[in-house]
C-alpha cells in the first residue's frame, strides 16, 4: 500500500525498512523457541516467570523506543509496533503479550515522557533493564472508561502526599514494583484535578488485595490494589500537579494503538493455523478446506484480517509521523478488536471440537480476544469519540 505525500515522493504504509523486517525475524525466532513452548504451562501457573522480563530486557525488546542512554535501544514507535504485532503472531498467549507490553510500552512511558532526570534514572533506566517492573494505574472498582470520576485521593501534607484508595483489573499489578498511578488531588477531580504519582510496592498501606481470575489472559498477573495512608514523597510527582488528565489522554492514543496492532498480528496467527488444519483434517474423504463452506469461512477471515491491518498502519503512520491521529486510532481499535474476536470464533467453528483442545490454542484465543472489545476503553467509548470526531 502506497500513499503521495505532501513532496509527491511515495512510500511505504507504514515506513517499515529492511531493519524493521529483520526485527521481525528476530522477535519471530526468540518467540518461537523461548515462549511459545511454555505458553500452556504459564496458562495453568497464572503467570509467566519474573525472568522473562530480564531475558527480554538482554535481548533489547523492552527498550526498544527508549534512548541509548537510559539502556534502550534507540529506535522509535515502529520498532515497538513490530515487536507488539509477532509477539501476537508468534506467541499466541494475550496474557504473555499483557503482562510484558503493560510494562514496557504503557507504563513506562509516561515516566520517558512525563519524568524528570532522576526520575527516568530511578525507574525507566531498570525498567528497560527488566530489574523493575512496572503498572499503570486508572481502572477503578467505580472507574473505569470514565477516567475523570477516579476517587483514588492523594492529600498534600509537607514534603509530599498521602494516597487513600483503590485499584483494579491492574495487569501486572500483584507483581508490580512501582505503579504510574492516577489520583485525585483536588476535592473536586475531574479532568483538572487528576495527578499521577509513581508508589512503589514497598510503600507502608501500599497492599495487593488480591489477584484477579479472570476469562482470559490467564498467564497475566491481575491484580487489584489498596491504598491506605500511604505516604508518597513529593518527587514521586510525575509532570505537573494537577495536570495528569493530560498524561492520561497522551497515554491512551499509543495503548489504544498496541491493542490494535497486537489484534492484527493475533488475526494472522488464527489464519495460519486454520489454514494449515483445513489441509490436513479429513472428512467424507478430502480435506475439509476443499469444502465451500470452509473457504468461504477463511475468505470472510482474510479479508476482515487485512482491512483491520489497512485500518491499523494507517493509524501507526499517523501516530508515528506526529499527526493528528484521534479518530483513525479509535476506529482501529474499535474495528480490530471485534474482527480478531469474529476470526476467533470462526476459527474454532472451523476446528469443530478439536478447537476446544488445550494444544490448538484455539478456545484460549477466544477466550483472550474478549477482553479487546471492552479494556483500554470500550467499544462504546470509543464510538462516542468517533461521533463527536464527526462534529455531532
Amino acid at each position: 500500500m502506497t500513499v503521495v505525500k505532501d513532496t509527491g515522493q511515495r512510500s511505504v504504509l507504514p515506513p517499515f525498512g529492511e531493519e524493521h523486517e529483520e526485527l521481525r525475524q528476530t522477535v519471530s525466532r526468540f518467540v518461537a523457541k523461548e515462549i511459545a513452548p511454555n505458553v500452556d504451562e504459564w496458562e495453568t501457573a497464572r503467570e509467566f516467570p519474573r525472568d522473562l522480563y530480564r531475558r527480554c530486557a538482554e535481548l533489547g525488546f523492552l527498550g526498544l523506543k527508549y534512548p541509548e542512554e537510559y539502556g534502550g535501544q534507540g529506535g522509535d514507535h515502529l520498532h515497538d509496533a513490530i515487536w507488539v504485532e509477532e509477539l501476537a503472531r508468534s506467541g499466541g498467549s494475550g496474557g504473555v503479550a499483557a503482562g510484558l507490553n503493560a510494562h514496557a510500552s504503557i507504563a513506562m512511558p509516561p515516566i520517558f515522557n512525563f519524568g524528570t532526570e532522576e526520575q527516568k534514572q530511578r525507574w525507566l533506566v531498570p525498567g528497560i533493564a527488566g530489574e523493575k517492573i512496572g503498572a499503570l494505574g486508572i481502572t477503578e472498582p467505580g472507574a473505569g472508561s470514565d477516567v475523570a470520576g477516579i476517587t483514588t485521593k492523594a492529600e498534600r501534607v509537607d514534603g509530599g502526599y498521602v494516597v487513600n484508595g483503590s485499584k483494579t483489573f491492574i495487569t501486572n499489578g500483584v507483581r508490580a514494583d512501582f505503579l504510574v498511578c492516577a489520583c485525585k488531588t483536588t476535592q473536586e477531580g475531574g479532568h483538572g484535578g487528576i495527578s499521577f504519582l509513581v508508589l512503589e510496592r514497598e510503600m507502608p498501606g501500599y497492599e495487593v488485595s488480591r489477584k484477579l481470575e479472570k476469562m482470559g489472559w490467564h498467564s497475566s498477573d491481575t491484580g487489584e490494589l489498596a491504598f491506605t495512608d500511604v505516604a508518597v514523597p513529593a518527587e514521586n510527582l510525575l509532570g505537573e500537579e494537577n495536570g495528569g488528565f493530560k498524561l492520561i489522554m497522551a497515554n491512551f492514543a499509543w495503548e489504544r494503538l498496541l491493542m490494535a496492532i497486537g489484534a492484527v498480528g493475533a488475526m494472522q496467527r488464527l489464519i495460519e493455523i486454520t489454514v494449515a488444519y483445513a489441509l490436513e483434517r479429513e472428512a467424507f474423504g478430502r480435506p475439509i478446506g476443499k469444502f465451500q463452506a470452509i473457504r468461504h469461512h477463511v475468505a470472510e477471515m482474510a479479508t476482515k484480517a487485512e482491512a483491520a491491518r489497512a485500518l491499523t498502519y494507517n493509524a501507526l503512520r499517523l501516530f508515528h509521523t506526529g499527526q493528528d491521529c484521534i479518530r483513525d486510532v479509535s476506529m482501529a481499535k474499535l474495528v480490530t478488536q471485534r474482527a480478531v474476536l469474529e476470526i476467533a470464533d470462526q476459527s474454532l467453528q472451523i476446528h469443530g471440537g478439536y478447537g476446544y483442545m488445550r494444544e490448538y490454542g484455539i478456545e484460549r484465543a477466544v477466550r483472550d480476544a474478549r477482553l479487546g472489545p471492552i479494556g483500554g476503553g470500550t467499544d462504546e467509548v470509543m464510538k462516542e469519540i468517533l461521533g463527536k470526531q464527526m462534529g455531532l
